[in-house]
């Protein structure tokens, strides 16, 4: 494992944001959702795609808190352009699990 500084941890703006709409991505190479998350006033909406069928549908990610990696360049990902990388941790068998607040907190805040 590699250390890095304390300043080279705060040049990663991670923010939650809210899943406000979602839909299956079947043109992808691996199954995977496309998702659009309000991160607030101070950045908006933000798109994105991730590989986590096996513990989520669309349906029930509309609404749901996300933490994402906000400051990295978009990336395109097939015929999707992703914006923001959503974070998460793999399961014992090595399906995403999204990470997100235990309660409720503002839409847009940055993780200390």
């Amino acid at each position: 494992m590699s250390e890095i500084s304390f300043d080279d941890f705060l040049k990663v703006d991670i923010r939650v944001g809210e899943v406000i709409r979602a839909e299956p991505y079947p043109e992808a190479r691996k199954p995977a959702i496309k998702m659009w998350i309000d991160f607030g006033d101070e950045i908006g909406e933000r798109k994105t795609s991730a590989q986590i069928t096996a513990h989520y549908d669309p349906a029930t990610l509309v609404g749901k808190q996300v933490m994402a990696v906000v400051n990295f360049p978009p990336r395109q990902i097939g015929k999707f352009m992703s914006e923001v990388l959503v974070l998460g941790l793999p399961d014992e068998n090595g399906e995403i699990v999204l990470i997100g607040p235990d309660g409720e907190v503002p839409t847009g805040g940055r993780m200390h």
